[in-house]
């Protein structure tokens, strides 16, 4: 009886949580749909009420002509390739120095990754100032080469891979060190292939910061054709702030890569939070 008891109790608390998940699943999918609806809406629908969540007739000409008021596609094809380049560059120095930091011995380690890691702490608006005087001295501003080597090194992408490869053990190494490969061979084909999950982890983390930073771009790009999605949005948002079918519509848009990569990358990426903390 107590053991039928105490897994009648499981199952409900089980169901109870699957419940409050999905139903706060379902608060944070609502406004997405409502954009999605809205994009697909005539102006004067857009706020109707009660709310019309499938249009009866969808206008699906607000998607072609986002792209004739402002350089929408210009801003696409930018925030790509910055996006696209940082992402690789972030994946190969933050695995070539949590490679470093987990599994070779040398003086000073675990101080150097404490010190370098504790920097995830400071704000970007404490050293926005310096960093834009420094880069302005360099040369780098209105360039995107600027923004790419500022965002090439990420203290949480070095914490994550670290973490994951402490994980690894020490006997595959020495085996790999008796074979003849180098370290950088052990990286590239031991640590990599092992490390799916951690690695996707960083390059969606990466991505969706990349793809969706504002302020970097705002700050250091003044050439329009030089400029991200983000801007072109909030330029579009400021030109046409009352067509809110085409701001939805040009929302949605932007948004598709992101979700693009989060579906081909989502069972490596929860397997490599779930992993990751494993080893301090």
């Amino acid at each position: 009886m107590a053991n039928s008891r105490k897994k009648i109790n499981k199952r409900i608390k089980t169901v109870l949580l699957y419940a409050v998940l999905i139903f706060m699943a379902f608060i944070m999918l609502v406004p997405f749909a409502w954009m999605i609806s809205a994009s697909l809406k005539i102006e004067k629908d857009v706020f109707s009420f009660p709310i019309i969540w499938i249009p009866e007739v969808p206008q699906w000409s607000n998607y072609k002509e986002i792209w004739q008021k402002v350089p929408l596609l210009t801003g696409f094809f930018n925030s790509l390739k910055l996006t696209v380049l940082v992402t690789l560059l972030q994946f190969i120095t933050s695995s070539l120095a949590a490679y470093a930091f987990a599994k070779l011995k040398f003086k000073g380690r675990n101080v150097i990754f404490m010190i370098y890691i504790m920097t995830i702490a400071v704000p970007w608006q404490v050293y926005m100032v310096p960093q834009y005087k420094l880069m302005t001295l360099l040369g780098l501003t209105d360039s995107h080469l600027g923004l790419i080597l500022m965002h090439t090194f990420t203290a949480t992408g070095v914490f994550l891979m670290r973490q994951f490869f402490m994980g690894i053990p020490e006997e595959l190494l020495e085996a790999a060190r008796i074979d003849g490969l180098s370290e950088y061979g052990i990286w590239a084909k031991l640590m990599l292939p092992l490390s799916k999950p951690v690695i996707a982890t960083l390059c969606i983390t990466s991505f969706t910061f990349e793809w969706n930073d504002f302020m970097g771009p705002l700050i250091y790009l003044s050439s329009t054709n030089k400029r991200t999605i983000q801007v072109m949005l909030r330029m579009f948002n400021t030109q046409y702030s009352s067509s809110y079918a085409l701001i939805m519509a040009a929302a949605a848009v932007a948004l598709l890569p992101v979700l693009i990569m989060f579906m081909f990358l989502q069972k490596y990426f929860v397997e490599g939070i779930a992993t990751t903390g494993i080893k301090g």
